[in-house]
């Protein structure tokens, strides 16, 4: 590259990392590894879900913005695999700061796992309470989306961007979850 090419390039700001040396076959492996995590996430809470969407959540008082049902599972399924595929980024990058990172990204992960069965689950077994226990950890939910994309974008810009349609739906849930919690 020619010399003023080379200043320009390194002048950019680009926050990206050089893609890690790893072959393929580990590569491949990682990414499995974080779609899995992902899936395993979205099955459990489509476990809790599943009996209580068409029982109590079908009556209860819902905000007026909320969503068709329909729609949850696209959207989730969108954001689970972007979730994925932006811990793998950070994990493959081997950069400093990976470890915090990925630690910030498994603590949103439990959380996320946490709320669904709170939310559905509980509320048959202890009514209002359980709405906002569920509000409560959901926005514990978005305070670690949110440090996992100030973690993860120093790291890899393309993961802390992958991040933030999530944390943007976590927010909107946040405020159904509320309504829910404020009117049942």
């Amino acid at each position: 590259m020619p010399p003023d090419q080379q200043s320009l390039a390194a002048g950019s700001g680009s926050q990206e990392h050089a893609p890690s040396k790893l072959a393929l076959g580990p590569q491949l492996l990682g990414l499995l590894a974080f779609l899995a995590a992902s899936a395993v996430v979205a099955g459990l809470g489509g476990l809790a879900t599943a009996n209580n969407v068409d029982g109590w959540y079908a009556t209860a008082d819902k905000a007026p913005w909320s969503p068709p049902n329909w729609v949850f599972g696209p959207v989730w399924t969108v954001l689970y695999t972007a979730m994925a595929v932006a811990a793998w980024l950070v994990w493959r990058s081997r950069a400093e700061g990976t470890r915090p990172a990925l630690t910030a990204y498994a603590v949103q992960l439990v959380l996320n796992l946490l709320w669904t069965p709170v939310f559905f689950g509980l509320y048959p077994v202890l009514g209002t309470p359980a709405l906002w226990i569920a509000f409560v950890i959901i926005v514990a939910l978005a305070v670690a989306v949110s440090v996992t994309v100030l973690y993860f974008g120093p790291i890899s810009r393309a993961a802390g961007l992958l991040l933030l349609p999530y944390l943007a739906w976590i927010v909107f849930a946040s405020s159904l979850n509320f309504w829910a919690a404020v009117y049942n």
